[in-house]
């Protein structure tokens, strides 16, 4: 699920999708009904994927959040944000996150949270499953780039010891030369 073109814009409800730059701002396509429109740059515009929840410990990406409910639902929707209490958000965002800051996110986050994760599922963007796989391959490539530093750093390691190694026996071969010589060649005084 790649959320960083699906944006959410201030002023205006529900979701978008990037279409393209325009030469004063961009056009998206909004998810519910379909049209297009220009959003001008001094609107702000969020992408999905720049979005974090507070926890008492650090941030945790909205991706993050949405996959959790995800599980938590077994593929179903979330609470619906509309018809829900303050006291039912809170409660539903508890079983969801239950270390979320309580001081920093609002009742009105936890219902924009909920309604985008809806307005997701509906559209079924919400496929985690390509994440794993991608994060696995992922995985897999990160291992072979720190497999194939690990073999460049040994033989760059190997490299610099014979030339050492070199300086070495030049300088015991020298050290046979001259003794050898001080032996063939006497001193006459």
């Amino acid at each position: 699920m790649d959320l960083k073109e699906t944006l959410a814009i201030s002023g205006h409800s529900g979701l978008f999708k990037f279409v393209s730059q325009g030469r004063n701002g961009i056009v998206v396509e909004s998810f519910a009904d379909k049209k297009r429109s220009f959003v001008p740059a001094t609107t702000k515009v969020s992408s999905l994927d720049d979005i974090a929840v507070y926890t008492s410990d650090e941030e945790v990406p909205l991706k993050e959040v949405f996959k959790t409910i995800f599980e938590k639902e077994t593929g179903g929707k979330a609470i619906d944000a509309k018809t829900a209490s303050p006291d039912n958000l809170k409660k539903y965002m508890e079983k969801i996150m239950p270390d979320y800051d309580r001081d920093r996110v609002y009742v009105s986050d936890i219902k924009k949270m909920m309604s985008w994760y809806n307005i997701l599922h509906e559209q079924n963007l919400l496929n985690f499953e390509e994440d794993e796989k991608e994060s696995e391959e992922e995985k897999a490539e990160q291992k072979n780039v720190n497999d194939t530093e690990k073999a460049v750093k040994t033989k760059a390691t190997k490299t610099k010891a014979k030339p050492a190694e070199k300086k070495a026996d030049n300088a015991a071969k020298t050290k046979t030369s001259a003794a050898t010589a001080k032996k063939k060649s006497p001193v006459k005084k």
